[in-house]
């Protein structure tokens, strides 16, 4: 992939994300050596009170690390003008996630448990919504690489959603077969996930692409940078990936690799496709070329 922001990366943004990636390193190193060998703690009270708060502790400051490291690049790059549809991606997320806790729909039926903190209207971790952006956004960019013409704003949706189920096959297994952050009422057969959330996580998906396709004239979405995009991506799939490494689920580590290699061969194509020869130009929120 190629960038497509006039703005390179400062040396804040490069920080952030090496921090992010840090951060998911020590997790994975210490759910692989500590979640899934508890005799290895070390004998102290400091260390049997660590290992009781982890599952939650991480979890939560994963997010919130996540959300500060591309929140900082947004504001960046974008000013302000990305909070509105920021905010309705969390409340479209809320009420999907408040819907399938309640209804089994889309996602089939399942409950959160108390490891990810507090819950909007008795069901949803308010940090959940979050996360769906924090998914979306870098889903899109890569498919708006793809994608550019300013007639294909429904193959974006469609691509984006894409990548957006592309996560979930290593995010489901690692925060609900391995950890117990939410819990299936029927479970189904990729390590007790049915498989219609993945139907589920596409509808939601194409809901949350369409505000953001829908702010392309009033977001500069192509201020950022496809490359720092595709890597922050990258960094947060790490944490769920390097878990089912560090258990041992190789089917769950196969099929993320063949999907997101499969998915990045398209992208890498049909980007490719775009700029070379004779193309229309780049697609542009504001209806410049670019």
């Amino acid at each position: 992939m190629v960038a497509n922001a006039s703005i390179g990366w400062t040396w804040t943004e490069k920080a952030a994300l090496w921090a992010l990636l840090g951060f998911t390193l020590v997790a994975v190193l210490g759910y692989g050596v500590y979640g899934l060998h508890p005799q290895f703690i070390p004998p102290s009270e400091f260390g049997f009170k660590l290992f009781a708060i982890s599952f939650q502790l991480f979890a939560r400051i994963h997010i919130a690390l996540a959300a500060l490291v591309l929140f900082l690049v947004l504001f960046r790059r974008l000013g302000t003008t990305w909070l509105l549809p920021f905010g309705l991606v969390y409340g479209l997320s809320f009420c999907a996630e408040h819907i399938g806790t309640g209804y089994g729909v889309p996602f089939g039926g399942y409950e959160y448990t108390g490891l990810l903190g507090a819950k909007l209207g008795g069901r949803v971790p308010f940090l959940i919504p979050i996360s769906w952006f924090l998914m979306a956004l870098p889903s899109w960019v890569l498919a708006r690489h793809a994608l550019r013409g300013p007639d294909q704003a429904l193959g974006r949706i469609a691509f984006a959603s894409m990548w957006l189920v592309v996560w979930d096959l290593a995010l489901d297994p690692a925060m609900s077969f391995l950890t117990p952050y939410w819990m299936w009422e029927d479970p189904g057969s990729y390590y007790g996930m049915p498989l219609i959330n993945l139907l589920g996580w596409y509808v939601t998906g194409v809901a949350l692409m369409a505000v953001i396709e829908g702010f392309s004239s009033r977001v500069r979405w192509l201020d950022l940078d496809t490359r720092w995009m595709a890597a922050y991506y990258g960094a947060m799939l790490a944490m769920p990936l390097g878990m089912l490494i560090a258990a041992g689920l190789w089917l769950g580590v196969v099929v993320t690799l063949v999907a997101v290699a499969s998915a990045s061969w398209l992208t890498a194509r049909l980007g490719g496709r775009e700029t070379a020869g004779r193309v229309e130009p780049a697609y542009s929120p504001g209806g410049a070329s670019v």
